[in-house]
Protein backbone atom coordinates (compact mmCIF):
# COMPACT_ATOMS: atom_id res chain seq x y z
CA UNK A 1 0.00 0.00 0.00
CA UNK A 2 1.52 3.15 -0.88
CA UNK A 3 1.44 5.42 2.00
CA UNK A 4 2.01 8.97 2.29
CA UNK A 5 5.74 10.64 2.12
CA UNK A 6 4.87 13.29 4.92
CA UNK A 7 3.76 9.61 7.29
CA UNK A 8 6.37 7.66 5.82
CA UNK A 9 9.23 10.49 6.38
CA UNK A 10 7.80 11.13 10.13
CA UNK A 11 8.08 7.18 10.86
CA UNK A 12 11.54 7.36 9.76
CA UNK A 13 12.40 10.49 11.82
CA UNK A 14 10.62 8.28 15.09
CA UNK A 15 13.09 5.61 13.96
CA UNK A 16 16.07 7.48 14.00
CA UNK A 17 14.78 8.33 17.91
CA UNK A 18 14.31 4.77 18.75
CA UNK A 19 17.28 4.04 17.23
CA UNK A 20 19.24 6.61 19.44
CA UNK A 21 17.31 5.06 22.44
CA UNK A 22 18.83 1.18 21.76
CA UNK A 23 22.21 2.63 21.64
CA UNK A 24 22.03 4.80 24.48
CA UNK A 25 20.30 2.17 26.54
CA UNK A 26 23.04 -0.45 24.93
CA UNK A 27 25.89 2.06 26.18
CA UNK A 28 24.11 2.87 29.79
CA UNK A 29 23.12 -0.46 30.75
CA UNK A 30 26.79 -1.70 30.14
CA UNK A 31 28.30 0.98 31.98
CA UNK A 32 25.76 -0.43 34.90
CA UNK A 33 26.80 -4.15 34.22
CA UNK A 34 30.61 -2.59 35.01
CA UNK A 35 29.59 -0.84 37.83
CA UNK A 36 27.88 -4.04 39.67
CA UNK A 37 24.78 -2.51 39.66
CA UNK A 38 22.95 -5.37 38.18
CA UNK A 39 19.19 -4.20 38.85
CA UNK A 40 20.17 -0.97 36.58
CA UNK A 41 22.11 -3.32 34.41
CA UNK A 42 18.88 -5.55 34.15
CA UNK A 43 15.98 -2.78 33.50
CA UNK A 44 18.16 -0.77 31.08
CA UNK A 45 19.08 -3.98 29.01
CA UNK A 46 14.97 -4.69 29.52
CA UNK A 47 14.30 -0.83 27.99
CA UNK A 48 16.66 -1.39 25.30
CA UNK A 49 15.09 -4.30 24.54
CA UNK A 50 11.41 -2.56 24.45
CA UNK A 51 13.18 -0.05 22.09
CA UNK A 52 14.13 -3.32 19.37
CA UNK A 53 10.41 -3.71 19.60
CA UNK A 54 9.18 -0.25 18.56
CA UNK A 55 11.82 0.42 15.75
CA UNK A 56 10.92 -3.03 14.76
CA UNK A 57 7.10 -1.83 14.51
CA UNK A 58 8.05 1.46 12.72
CA UNK A 59 10.45 -0.83 10.14
CA UNK A 60 7.48 -2.97 9.56
CA UNK A 61 5.22 -0.40 9.12
CA UNK A 62 7.17 2.01 6.59
CA UNK A 63 8.00 -1.43 4.35
CA UNK A 64 4.18 -1.82 4.33
CA UNK A 65 3.72 1.67 3.00
CA UNK A 66 6.13 1.23 0.67
CA UNK A 67 8.70 3.02 2.25
CA UNK A 68 12.79 2.64 2.71
CA UNK A 69 13.20 2.70 6.67
CA UNK A 70 16.38 4.82 7.37
CA UNK A 71 18.01 2.64 9.35
CA UNK A 72 21.46 4.52 9.66
CA UNK A 73 19.98 7.84 10.82
CA UNK A 74 20.38 8.54 14.47
CA UNK A 75 20.20 11.59 17.26
CA UNK A 76 23.38 12.58 19.41
CA UNK A 77 23.42 10.54 22.29
CA UNK A 78 23.54 11.26 25.67
CA UNK A 79 25.73 9.45 27.34
CA UNK A 80 26.02 10.27 31.41
CA UNK A 81 29.05 10.37 33.65
CA UNK A 82 26.47 9.14 36.42
CA UNK A 83 24.16 7.36 37.76
CA UNK A 84 22.01 10.10 38.28
CA UNK A 85 23.23 11.80 34.82
CA UNK A 86 22.78 8.94 32.84
CA UNK A 87 19.05 8.62 34.53
CA UNK A 88 17.89 12.19 33.88
CA UNK A 89 19.29 11.60 30.15
CA UNK A 90 17.67 8.86 29.12
CA UNK A 91 14.54 10.71 30.85
CA UNK A 92 15.27 13.64 28.55
CA UNK A 93 15.34 11.13 25.62
CA UNK A 94 11.78 9.52 25.89
CA UNK A 95 10.59 12.93 26.94
CA UNK A 96 11.50 14.10 23.00
CA UNK A 97 10.92 10.41 22.18
CA UNK A 98 6.89 11.18 23.62
CA UNK A 99 6.95 14.92 22.26
CA UNK A 100 8.03 13.67 18.51
CA UNK A 101 5.34 10.58 18.98
CA UNK A 102 2.32 13.29 19.94
CA UNK A 103 3.00 15.23 16.24
CA UNK A 104 3.20 12.06 14.58
CA UNK A 105 0.07 11.10 16.00
CA UNK A 106 -2.17 14.23 15.06
CA UNK A 107 -0.30 14.13 11.55
CA UNK A 108 -1.53 10.41 10.93
CA UNK A 109 -4.88 11.78 12.27
CA UNK A 110 -4.60 14.98 9.67
CA UNK A 111 -3.66 12.53 6.60
CA UNK A 112 -6.23 9.86 8.09
CA UNK A 113 -3.52 7.11 8.24
CA UNK A 114 -5.44 5.49 11.26
CA UNK A 115 -3.74 2.15 11.72
CA UNK A 116 -0.64 3.95 11.65
CA UNK A 117 -1.89 5.98 14.18
CA UNK A 118 -2.71 3.67 16.77
CA UNK A 119 0.53 1.83 15.86
CA UNK A 120 2.18 5.13 17.66
CA UNK A 121 -0.46 5.13 20.38
CA UNK A 122 0.71 2.21 21.47
CA UNK A 123 4.50 3.13 21.20
CA UNK A 124 3.24 6.64 23.66
CA UNK A 125 1.50 4.54 26.04
CA UNK A 126 4.39 2.11 26.70
CA UNK A 127 6.86 5.59 26.72
CA UNK A 128 4.69 7.43 28.90
CA UNK A 129 3.55 4.04 30.91
CA UNK A 130 6.63 2.19 31.52
CA UNK A 131 9.68 4.11 30.55
CA UNK A 132 9.04 7.41 31.59
CA UNK A 133 7.13 6.40 34.58
CA UNK A 134 10.05 4.32 35.83
CA UNK A 135 12.52 6.75 35.09
CA UNK A 136 10.63 9.44 37.09
CA UNK A 137 10.64 6.90 40.05
CA UNK A 138 14.26 6.44 40.26
CA UNK A 139 15.42 10.16 39.92
CA UNK A 140 12.44 10.41 42.69
CA UNK A 141 14.11 7.54 45.00
CA UNK A 142 17.28 9.16 44.97
CA UNK A 143 16.01 12.48 45.49
CA UNK A 144 13.98 10.37 48.34
CA UNK A 145 16.59 8.39 49.89
CA UNK A 146 20.10 9.84 48.86
CA UNK A 147 22.19 8.83 46.12
CA UNK A 148 24.36 6.00 48.27
CA UNK A 149 21.75 4.66 49.52
CA UNK A 150 19.74 4.05 46.27
CA UNK A 151 23.21 2.62 44.38
CA UNK A 152 23.09 0.34 47.48
CA UNK A 153 19.92 -0.75 46.80
CA UNK A 154 20.94 -1.51 43.00
CA UNK A 155 24.11 -3.49 43.62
Amino acid sequence: MQGKKTVIDTLNKLLAIELTSIDQYFVHSQMYENWGLQKLYERIDHERQDEIGHATLLIERILFLEGTPDVAARDKLRIGATVPDMLQNDLDTEYDNAAALRKAIALCEKEQDYVTRDILLKLLADTEQDHTHWLEQQLGHIRTMGLENYLQSQA
